[in-house]
């Protein structure tokens, strides 16, 4: 049986989650917020369903890129060879990282890392596919130099390991390691948005290239550090918090009239972008936050659906190579609508059974794909949308009532 081994990663990053949630509350400490929470391990969620379908292609154009156009041949597999892969991957990294602060069109894939007010395991999960996509564009320059695919991507493998466990609060200082390695202390820096820790601490393994380059802040003992965004998103909308800064992007370049300005803005800092931007791309996308608490039955609501996605995660993961193209997309469309959901829920929006609609339809073509008797198949569906659609204003009162159970003011 060929299975994907690399789809146990999710229960085990799940329950590094959980451990570090248990200790959290057995201190008392408020590291944890549910709605916070469930909002970063949906992004990480589509960013593992997405890696499916990009894993192999980057695979693809690394082994194109060294056997066509390496300045070397590597193949000698010495521990030096891989000392210094390992190297250069960590310095290419923090150039990566350090441009997702500095330039705005790497700053519209990278903040949806940064947008989380918790920190946590979770907040690890927090990565996007065209986040992983510009990271692996820059590896491309290992190949160029002559190392092979496989290399590079083990390589890749443990490497992406290393940042989730750095995302804590629970440890603190790690002695002599703190001069080399990046810490939990020296990204718990990089993630705050107090004033005197912006823009530092780019390291993914090494901190040796931030005090290279001057980017290094020690974490001070007397700063109670605040992590988030400088302007808080205040939403948990899966959609807002991917495109929301996309869309300022766009708005700020629209009222540029010339083309070298609208260029230069691309490039330039995310502080070169006017700050009224947020308040006109919310109101254009008439997007804002609910102040209604959610009470526990709401939680429940979305935290089994959290749970159902990951188990089914976990599986899709597992035995990827036996799910033909068609069921792998059908699959894909009804977990991603599932995120989406549970964002919209949590944001108490009325369009949510539209969204169960079409993720109903998604679901109804992976059955309709993968089984016999497609002729009754699709009689029954067709039937069963023909009702919905028939009584879509009573079914579509009576889910909300179920949901929400009437107490809630709509948006």
């Amino acid at each position: 049986m060929k299975l994907n081994m690399l789809g146990f990663a999710v229960p085990l990053f799940v329950g590094f989650m959980l451990l570090e949630y248990l200790i959290a509350k057995k201190k008392k400490l408020p590291y944890f917020n549910l709605h916070n929470s469930i909002a970063n391990v949906s992004i990480g969620v589509a960013e593992r369903l997405c890696d499916v379908f990009a894993a192999g292609m980057f695979y693809y154009v690394y082994d194109v890129i060294q056997k066509h156009y390496g300045l070397f041949h590597i193949q000698s597999s010495a521990v030096s060879i891989w000392i210094i892969l390992f190297l250069l991957t960590d310095f290419i990294w923090y150039w990566y990282h350090r441009w997702g602060h500095e330039i705005n069109l790497f700053w519209m894939a990278h903040i949806v890392h940064h947008q989380s007010e918790d920190y946590n395991y979770t907040t690890s999960a927090r990565i996007t596919l065209l986040q992983a996509v510009i990271r692996t564009s820059l590896w491309c320059a290992l190949p160029l130099l002559g190392f092979p695919a496989a290399m590079v991507t083990s390589l890749l493998l443990v490497h992406g390991l290393y940042p989730f466990f750095i995302h804590t609060q629970l440890i603190g200082k790690l002695g002599v390691l703190e001069y080399f390695l990046v810490t939990p202390s020296h990204h718990r820096v990089h993630h705050a948005s107090n004033e005197e820790y912006l823009d530092k601490n780019y390291g993914d393994v090494l901190i040796i290239w931030d005090k290279l380059f001057g980017t290094f802040k020690k974490e001070e003992d007397t700063i109670v550090i605040q992590y988030g965004l400088t302007k808080p998103l205040k939403t948990y909308s899966f959609l807002w918090q991917h495109f929301h800064f996309a869309i300022e992007l766009w708005l700020a370049i629209k009222q540029e009239r010339n083309w070298k300005n609208k260029a230069k803005l691309v490039f330039s800092k995310p502080e070169t972008i006017d700050g009224t931007m947020r308040s006109k791309a919310e109101s254009m996308c008439k997007v804002k936050q609910n102040s209604n608490e959610i009470d526990e039955p709401l939680n429940q609501y979305v935290i089994w659906q959290m749970a159902v996605s990951l188990i089914l995660l976990f599986a899709f993961l597992l035995f990827e190579h036996y799910l033909i193209l068609p069921i792998k997309i059908s699959f894909s469309i009804a977990l991603l609508l599932t995120l989406i959901n549970c964002g919209a829920i949590m944001e108490q929006k009325r369009w949510i059974f539209l969204v169960e609609l079409l993720r109903f339809i998604a679901v109804a073509f992976f059955s309709f794909y993968s089984f016999a008797f497609w002729k009754l198949k699709l009689l029954a569906i067709f039937l069963l949308l023909v009702l919905i659609l028939t009584f879509y204003n009573s079914l579509k009162q009576l889910y909300l009532n179920y949901v929400y159970e009437s107490r809630f003011g709509f948006n």
